[in-house]
């Protein structure tokens, strides 16, 4: 059983780099591995079923309803982000976009949080590496932002039903962490991103989703949280005797490796009720932090760099330097 979890756990790591259509159909891939995991490790249950069934119904309905209220409101949402901008001064206004899609994120999910952000972006008059990075500095927000609740990312669904905890657990936990980290966020990019060049045209329009694609991204959601919590349970028996005993620390420069991959995957794998609070700490922050380094950490990045056609090279150059800084200052001023 050990070594087929084993094998199964690799093809979960590195998969997604080397099959086409692991990278294509991520959330199948991950799904069919997750099903394969639970009956090799002998778990298979009603329960679980049911788990596996009713954790996605929150994050997937949140992504179905805020997709379609930004499609129908498409064009009062770029009216007002026009008049908002020529009324604040530049730098204000880049800290309160990046601090306010943040905080929000928890509430609208991450998923939408970037495809706000996008849209915002998108109106705007930067060049390509100010974009750039203000798209990476508002990534990393809605990455911590959205931990803390069920409804935010993939991430925080997984996490609560993990440790069977309550709505606002995380909140608890991680609140006062995550809110500073998003405000130092916002003022670090309203310190560094310059004024927008207003001489470039002002006829920027944001493309309109189509019906389709919203349902489509809602199923792809839904497929994508069932597949995490079937890989949680099904790789506790590997996993559990290897994070046993492991301090905070450790724990926490491990989850580097949420930089290449959905931190989302490795909480359902690490994550086990059985942990004391300082543990989960140092496991998510770890996490939400270096999941912002490249794009393949986080969903935001990816939905961000997909629709702004950032490459790997232009993420890594700012993302993975700016992410190494913030958790050499996280380990120190609070894990150490």
């Amino acid at each position: 059983m050990i070594l087929i979890l084993l094998i199964l756990l690799v093809a979960v790591l590195f998969g997604p780099f080397v099959l086409p259509f692991a990278e294509r159909q991520l959330e199948f891939y991950l799904f069919t591995l997750g099903i394969l995991s639970v009956f090799t490790a002998g778990i298979w249950s009603a329960s679980i079923v049911h788990t596996v069934l009713t954790d996605p119904i929150a994050i997937t309905c949140a992504v179905f309803v805020a997709g379609m209220l930004f499609r129908i409101f498409e064009r009062p949402f770029s009216q007002l982000i026009r008049f908002t901008e020529r009324l604040l001064p530049s730098r204000i206004f880049v800290a309160l976009i990046v601090i306010g899609i943040g905080l929000v994120s928890s509430f609208i999910t991450a998923i939408i949080a970037a495809i706000l952000l996008v849209s915002i972006v998108s109106l705007l008059h930067y060049d390509r590496q100010t974009q750039i990075r203000l798209v990476i500095v508002s990534c990393y927000a809605i990455g911590l932002g959205a931990v803390l609740t069920p409804l935010g990312e993939p991430l925080s669904t997984i996490a609560t039903s993990r440790l069977n905890e309550s709505f606002f657990y995380l909140f608890s936990l991680l609140g006062s962490d995550v809110i500073t980290a998003i405000a130092s966020l916002g003022v670090f990019a309203g310190i560094v991103i310059p004024p927008p060049n207003r001489k470039r045209t002002i006829d920027k329009k944001v493309k309109r989703e189509s019906w389709s694609a919203i349902v489509v991204r809602s199923i792809k959601v839904y497929v994508f949280v069932m597949a995490l919590t079937l890989l949680g349970a099904g790789f506790e028996p590997l996993l559990s005797p290897f994070l046993e005993g492991k301090s905070p620390a450790v724990l926490y420069w491990i989850n580097m490796i949420s930089a290449v991959l959905d931190n989302a995957t490795l909480a359902s794998i690490e994550l086990s009720p059985a942990m004391d609070e300082p543990t989960i700490r140092a496991i998510l922050m770890g996490l939400l932090i270096s999941g912002g380094m490249l794009i393949p950490g986080n969903i935001p990045n990816i939905i961000a760099a997909g629709k702004l056609s950032i490459t790997s090279k232009e993420w890594a150059r700012f993302g993975f330097p700016f992410g190494l800084l913030a958790m050499l200052v996280y380990f120190f001023v609070v894990v150490y």
